[in-house]
């Protein structure tokens, strides 16, 4: 599968690395803050800061999702997430990828121009065919959820 990426700031690829695999058995390739100089992610977890990558990508197809995920170091080390959880972005996207983080913790994060900021995951897609009915086949689990299934 090919990932066409686009560059839209003339900083990619000189002072700001294409997003790449950190190793062979990488899942995520990083993606790195586009900015002219440091920001904040003020603490306490209740503003959103939108942070550009410089980066326009092109899926293949339908066929296929990227999923933004969060660093596990920024999240475990400083409180530092993705503000909605997981970004999608679909395959006929074609605007700048920007990653909404909110910051948990209770000291402000500075996070500095090409500071490696979430993950961009590239996985499968299958569009359901979707079907309305007015019954459901029953299972051993049924409607049970939140914590139905043994401790919370």
């Amino acid at each position: 599968m090919e990932l066409k990426i686009k560059a839209l700031s003339p900083k990619i690829g000189t002072e700001i690395e294409y997003p790449s695999y950190a190793t062979s058995g990488s899942a995520g390739m990083d993606l790195r803050a586009c900015i002219d100089g440091p920001l904040t992610v003020p603490g306490g977890g209740r503003t959103c800061v939108k942070v550009p990558t410089g980066l326009a990508i092109a899926l293949p197809g339908p066929e296929y999702v990227a999923l933004v995920f969060a660093r596990s170091g920024l999240a475990a080390k400083h409180g530092v997430a993705l503000a909605n959880g997981v970004g999608v972005i679909d395959s006929d996207y074609r605007g700048e990828i920007q990653v909404a983080l909110s910051n948990h913790g209770w000291k402000d994060y500075l996070i500095q121009p090409g500071e490696r900021i979430a993950q961009l995951v590239v996985l499968p897609v299958a569009q359901a065919e979707i079907l309305v009915t007015d019954t459901l086949d029953d299972t051993e689990r049924g409607s049970g959820g939140f914590g139905s299934t043994g401790k919370a």
